[in-house]
């Protein structure tokens, strides 16, 4: 597939990030359109192309219109979905309905509880026939529609179809790479979101950078080690979706995730540190997900065990983190 297969695209959500996919894209098809569930927000993205909700600085192109309709997404030649993690499967099952042939790109980070399915496993359970790839990398949504630089990775096991992404998502300020290793990518920006609550708590507990530091290398061993018996390659985890991710979303004020985790040390309740962000830190529900999973794969995941006793045992912040410095010595490759 060439960059002119994908003449119209549609992006599911109209949230940050797919409001900032609508500003990358929008004068890279002849047309776009926006789906959401607000009818206001899409009001007034068609009169006044911009998301009053999100990104609200950004100027969309004329050609991305907005709509709340999820079929209007089935007559394109791209489908991506920006839904919350929670939202894809029931999402995906009513674009079902309306039979779509396009391609499609999952964008979502986290996967699916009980489960366990990553996004990519469900789109495929519910489109079997359909060319599918995933994108991630450390890619904050303000970032893009500053146009800032950045770079993402394009998962996928059909070549044309990656090669026609990477096509269409490079642009000036936004380069792309490839990898067949979808699982590895899938999981690196799931597995990253719990790391970033943990670096916030830190911050929020004023550890120093040294122990933050110490912290998210740990947390690269650790999210290597479970991503690996969950499916993933190594490699993958030393690459954009892996250390790039875990980066950008364990310092950046940007993140969702490091601002709840921050909050947390700072003493907020669970609740009122996700209300205070006003957004879905997709960290919280995918810690009890992850935590399912590495149960279950039977790994050692000591930094993500301290994150869900804090955030659905009550226990308070310092005494989970202290508990971490006070496990038994072991070499650092273990």
């Amino acid at each position: 597939m060439s960059t002119s297969s994908f003449s119209s695209i549609a992006i599911i959500g109209s949230g940050s990030f797919g409001t900032a996919l609508a500003f990358l894209l929008g004068d890279r098809c002849d047309r776009l359109t926006l789906i959401g569930r607000d009818a206001h927000v899409a009001e007034q993205i068609n009169a006044n192309h911009r998301n009053p909700r999100y990104l609200s600085e950004a100027h969309l192109s004329e050609k991305v219109s907005a709509s709340t309709s999820l079929g209007d997404a089935a007559s394109h030649d791209l489908i991506i979905f920006s839904v919350p993690t929670s939202a894809t499967r029931t999402t995906a099952v009513e674009l079902a309905a309306f039979s779509p042939r396009s391609a499609l790109v999952s964008s979502a980070k986290g996967i699916e509880r009980n489960t366990g399915d990553r996004m990519s496993q469900i789109l495929r359970e519910i489109f079997p026939d359909n060319p599918l790839a995933v994108i991630s990398g450390p890619n904050h949504a303000e970032e893009i529609a500053s146009r800032l630089a950045t770079c993402a990775v394009i998962g996928s096991h059909n070549p044309e179809l990656a090669s026609g992404l990477q096509k269409l998502f490079t642009l000036p300020h936004f380069r792309t790479y490839t990898s067949t290793d979808i699982a590895g990518i899938e999981l690196g920006g799931a597995i990253k979101n719990i790391y970033a609550i943990a670096a916030g708590i830190a911050a929020g507990l004023g550890l120093g950078d040294n122990a933050i530091a110490a912290l998210v290398t740990r947390a690269l061993s650790e999210m290597t080690r479970l991503g690996i018996a969950l499916g993933g390659q190594r490699e993958t985890f030393t690459g954009l979706s892996g250390i790039g991710d875990l980066i950008a979303t364990c310092f950046s004020h940007h993140s969702r995730n490091h601002r709840v985790g921050l909050a947390l040390g700072q003493g907020k309740a669970l609740d009122e540190a996700v209300a205070s962000i006003g957004m879905i830190a997709e960290g919280v529900p995918n810690t009890l997900s992850i935590y399912e999973a590495a149960r279950l794969a039977t790994v050692n995941t000591p930094i993500i065990d301290a994150v869900h006793s804090i955030l659905y045992q009550n226990r308070p912040a310092a005494l989970a983190l202290r508990d971490l410095l006070s496990r038994d010595p072991r070499p650092e490759n273990d």
